[in-house]
């Protein structure tokens, strides 16, 4: 069974209220975009998603993002999961990205986490994001009991639940 209705079409592009930026499904050809945006702010990206995700490693490659942003394309285009990249209004720089999947862990039918560069760190655009993916995940996606992790559960937390039977 699909952890998604088999009707639902997920959104192509949203505006990120307040902020002149948007979102849009992240794609191989982000790659130049992308690369810079996730090394740029590895160091406390690391601190985030490094105990759950192994992600982003320091030695990241160019390549390495590459096929991983391939693999994103993939599973987006299949409905597995989805990597949205926050993007100013010319799409000439990813400022961060919204990745919604299925549950990990027991408790939730969708699972969502975001993050920006280290320049939008602490800034009324990272505020308004914080503020505003709960209400679009409410608004836009078929979830009963969506969980934002790191906001709603800290990531300790989060990895002491038990995992969802495969």
């Amino acid at each position: 069974m699909s952890w998604l209705p088999a009707d639902f079409s997920h959104p192509v592009r949203v505006p990120v209220p307040g902020t002149g930026l948007h979102l849009r499904p992240i794609r191989e050809a982000d790659t130049p975009l992308d690369y810079p945006a996730v090394m740029g702010s590895q160091p406390r990206l690391w601190e985030v998603f490094g105990p759950a995700w192994d992600w982003p490693k320091p030695t990241m490659t160019y390549d390495e993002d590459r096929v991983d942003l391939l693999r994103h394309e993939r599973e987006i285009a299949a409905h597995q999961s989805f990597n949205y990249c926050l993007l100013d209004e010319q799409e000439s720089a990813i400022l961060g990205c919204v990745y919604i999947d299925p549950p990990e862990r027991v408790g939730a039918d969708g699972e969502m986490s975001w993050w920006v560069v280290d320049e939008l760190a602490g800034s009324d655009a990272e505020r308004a994001l914080d503020a505003w993916v709960p209400q679009w995940i409410a608004a836009d996606w078929p979830f009963q009991l969506p969980r934002c992790l790191g906001r709603d559960i800290s990531w300790a937390d989060w990895l002491a639940l038990p995992a969802v039977a495969a």
